[in-house]
């Protein structure tokens, strides 16, 4: 469940901290005074776009820090594969929101927002203010039907994937290999002649880096050894050399021994001095006795220098992609010289990837097909519930001319409302109101099938009242037994039913404006109820009537219960 939200410089909202309880929190307020920034904040919280202004004025960041609570298995289990800390199965994220960047935090430890993503859709499902308008998209209809068969599909989504991608490749080739004869000799001619190219130059993988370093020494003979001469001066046995110096101060350092035994020390250093020196001196002369002048050498490897630069320009950047691009063309080659036998080759292989497309297709179709009955005769039950008295709900299936890699199901939602009418889809019948309902009768029946745990309706009473308004609270009184639920509404008859009530109020000095939420007690619940059904004047019977509707909600949900 959500323990508790904290928001700072969120758009009007200052700071504010909330500490959400189980089952039912109803959130009510005056049009405007902040409700839906705080399901805002979450979303954003939960990696959801924000605009560059949602920083408070004058604030340098935003930060919206979400704790929850849960000993869900699955939520478990990715955390551990994420690698990230977890303790009596509290998980804290945050989003720090800074001009022109984000920080995301799970439990402390930064991560990306699709991390967030996938952590927190097996914590939270939000149902935004304008979502049941996705009721009229059919693709949102396969992804209601995929999520309650969630538990039998299992991984049969990412293999038909899979399946679906290497059925397109497989396509995209078969799709260009058509090519006349007097092309096909083209092609084998060029391919010919390059392969050829790249096979007669027998390149060898790191070959151009030691012909650099070998072209460097040889084009610098001269002033190598010129170099190497002055060095051997210096350090050999001439007059005023390193090599003299030394010889000389040993004679002093052996005379002087005679008098202190101390300079024994100095003297063996200076004899492996002399020593070292003597092995550099016949090292370096070797070296230049060895150096040689010899142009032929350095024409060579110039040419070949020039041989795999002028490849390189041609058919890659390396030797490595040289001889990659030739194996290609022999790859070319062979297709293009037999390529009757090729064009077979790959039909086939079309053939059979789309068989095993066709196959996995079929399998996801069964599924949802046996799931779909379930799921709406559940949904069925739930929108008799919410006052559709005479209703059937069913889901259609047709097969799509084409795959893709969500299977080839086209399939909707259909509905009759009214007795006689014939079912038609969604689209065509429901109002604005309906939808909301239909929405909230399908979240029901997902809830029942769902490990979420904690789901906000943003007002899910969009266009409805009266009698209906009553059914849609018990629902949600319903639902609230075995979920946590958090509910922004402007309607009494769902307020009333509130296990915990909250009153978000806008407030301002004259300067600035900012949001803030308040628990409600037992007496103060029944004053929020008294404004929303009296509105500006509340008098002692709007007061009755208030406390009325708050005993009923209690009798009504011991009879949902």
């Amino acid at each position: 469940m959500l323990v508790s939200l904290h928001v700072k410089n969120f758009a009007i909202i200052d700071e504010v901290e909330v500490f959400f309880k189980d089952h039912l929190n109803i959130m009510t307020g005056e049009t405007g005074a902040g409700k839906s920034i705080i399901v805002g904040s979450i979303n954003a919280a939960l990696g959801a776009k924000v605009t560059k202004d949602i920083i408070r004025n004058g604030a340098d960041y935003a930060l919206i820090e979400l704790v929850f609570h849960t000993k869900d298995e699955g939520v478990h289990k990715l955390i551990n594969e994420l690698d990230l800390p977890w303790e009596e199965g509290m998980i804290i994220i945050s989003r720090k929101i800074m001009p022109g960047r984000s920080i995301y935090k799970i439990n402390g430890e930064n991560v990306t927002a699709s991390i967030v993503g996938r952590i927190s859709a097996l914590l939270i499902d939000i149902h935004g203010q304008h979502e049941h308008q996705s009721l009229l998209n059919k693709a949102k209809h396969i992804e209601i039907i995929d999520r309650f068969a969630k538990d039998e599909i299992g991984t049969l989504k990412e293999e038909l994937e899979q399946s679906y991608n290497k059925y397109l490749q497989i396509k995209r080739e078969y799709d260009k290999a058509g090519i006349d004869e007097d092309k096909r000799l083209r092609e084998i001619s060029f391919l010919e002649y390059e392969v050829k190219e790249i096979d007669n130059a027998q390149l060898i993988i790191g070959e151009d880096d030691e012909l650099e370093i070998l072209y460097k020494k040889l084009s610098n003979a001269n002033t190598i050894a010129e170099g190497l001469q002055s060095v051997y001066r210096l350090t050999s046995y001439d007059p005023a050399a390193a090599g003299d110096t030394i010889g000389r101060a040993l004679k002093i350092l052996t005379k002087l021994t005679e008098y202190d035994e101390r300079i024994n020390t100095f003297l063996n250093q200076a004899n492996e001095l002399e020593d070292l020196l003597n092995v550099f001196n016949r090292d370096l002369s070797e070296y230049i006795s060895d150096i040689e002048f010899p142009e032929e050498s350095l024409d060579k490897v110039s040419k070949r220098l020039d041989l795999i630069n002028h490849l390189k320009s041609k058919y890659g950047n390396s030797i490595e992609q040289i001889i990659i691009y030739g194996k290609e063309c022999e790859s070319k080659l062979e297709k293009y010289r037999d390529y009757d036998a090729y064009i077979q080759r790959l039909a086939k292989s079309l053939q059979n990837a789309e068989d095993e497309l066709n196959k996995l297709c079929e399998k996801l179709s069964q599924i949802r097909k046996k799931k779909a009955k379930k799921l709406t005769e559940g949904i069925k039950e739930a929108l008799i519930s919410l006052n559709f008295l005479d209703v059937k709900f069913e889901m259609t299936f047709k097969k799509s001319k084409h795959y893709s890699a969500n299977g080839f199901d086209d399939a909707e939602f259909i509905i009759s409302t009214n007795p006689g009418e014939a079912l038609r889809p969604l689209a065509k019948v429901a109002s604005g109101g309906e939808l909301s309902r239909i929405m909230l009768g399908i979240k029901s029946v997902l809830a029942q099938n769902d490990d979420i745990e904690t789901m906000i309706f943003d007002e899910i009473d969009t266009g409805i009242s009266g009698r209906t308004a009553q059914k849609v609270s018990e629902q949600l009184a319903n639902i609230a037994e075995h979920h946590q639920i958090i509910c922004i509404t402007h309607l009494a008859q769902i307020a009333a039913m509130a296990d915990a009530h909250y009153h978000i109020e806008k407030e301002t000095d004259g300067i600035t404006t900012q949001t803030i939420i308040k628990k409600l007690n037992s007496d103060e619940s029944i004053d929020e109820l008294s404004r929303i059904l009296g509105g500006a004047e509340i008098t002692n019977r709007i007061r009755e009537s208030a406390k009325e509707m708050k005993e009923l909600a209690k009798d009504a949900k011991k009879h949902t219960i």
